[in-house]
């Protein structure tokens, strides 16, 4: 089966949260995602924030970039959130946006170097390990949780290019793609990360989460086009979907049928009513996708 989720963007107001995670909570959303975009809302403590004020959506973090966070903290952080909602966190991680980066000072000489030791100590630790690493960027003297989680959750890690999607199959449990990532797109990525998949792992599932644009009701398609100029993205064809539910399933099960196991919506950054958004996406889009 399929998996789908929404997300919910933070170009909209944090106050604005709590009822968008009720209403995916009451209708029956798969996966609701957050997103830890500079310099808008945190990650961690939306996602707490979130958890909290629902019973049954898993809540997706998509992705925490770090360069930003020390991987004691965000092990910490994690561990924490899943002692206290057991699986209901879905948790990835990334190299964060070059530029964005830069500006706080934070810009990592080897993103890959980086991601690659970051996964390495957040998932040991997660696993209970202690531990002691003197990497390029990763530096921990005997250091282990006290508090780690009764289950280690799976650690997703978001990628573009071929190097990026080597490391993740690697080091990963799974790969956050993003919205300009095209069906072949994602049959290509699946191809990189089977490849790279060690040999003791290549038979467990591997999600591969994936993000679509869609816009349903008046205007949505002018919207979608919008958002894809506004992102330098509207060069790329088979982008983003406009339409009502079963336009916009047609177009999941594409995705799926590409390699998805996760697809999850994102609407677009002027969409009038997120809270209708999620309920649009579970009462009626939810329905047509096996």
């Amino acid at each position: 089966m399929t998996t789908l989720g929404a997300v919910f963007r933070p170009q909209n107001p944090p106050e604005r949260l709590r009822e968008v995670v009720r209403a995916a909570d009451e209708s029956g959303l798969d996966e609701l995602w957050l997103w830890e975009d500079c310099f808008l809302e945190g990650g961690v403590s939306t996602a707490a924030a979130a958890l909290a004020w629902s019973e049954r959506v898993r809540i997706g973090v998509g992705v925490l970039p770090v360069p930003l966070r020390n991987v004691a903290i965000t092990a910490m952080e994690i561990a924490t959130l899943e002692r206290m909602f057991p699986g209901r966190g879905i948790w990835g991680v990334g190299h964060g946006v070059q530029d964005w980066m830069g500006q706080v000072g934070a810009r990592a000489a080897s993103p890959l170097t980086l991601l690659r030791e970051y996964l390495d100590a957040l998932r040991g630790l997660l696993n209970g390990q202690r531990i002691t690493v003197k990497g390029r960027y990763i530096q921990l003297d005997d250091v282990a949780l006290d508090w780690p989680p009764v289950a280690a959750p799976p650690i997703l890690a978001a990628a573009t290019g071929p190097k990026t999607l080597r490391v993740v199959g690697e080091c990963a449990d799974g790969v956050i793609l993003t919205n300009s990532t095209p069906a072949d797109g994602i049959r290509s990525a699946a191809e990189i990360l089977h490849a790279a998949r060690p040999e003791t792992v290549a038979a467990q599932p591997f999600p591969v989460v994936v993000y679509l644009l869609a816009a349903t009701g008046p205007g949505a398609a002018e919207r979608v086009a919008a958002d894809l100029r506004e992102q330098d993205r509207d060069t790329i064809p088979d982008l983003g979907v406009a339409g009502d539910a079963r336009v916009i399933a047609d177009k999941v099960m594409h995705w799926a049928e590409a390699g998805a196991t996760s697809v999850v919506l994102q609407p677009t950054a002027d969409e009038p009513d997120p809270s209708g958004f999620v309920r649009f996406v579970a009462e009626q889009v939810r329905p047509l996708v096996p």
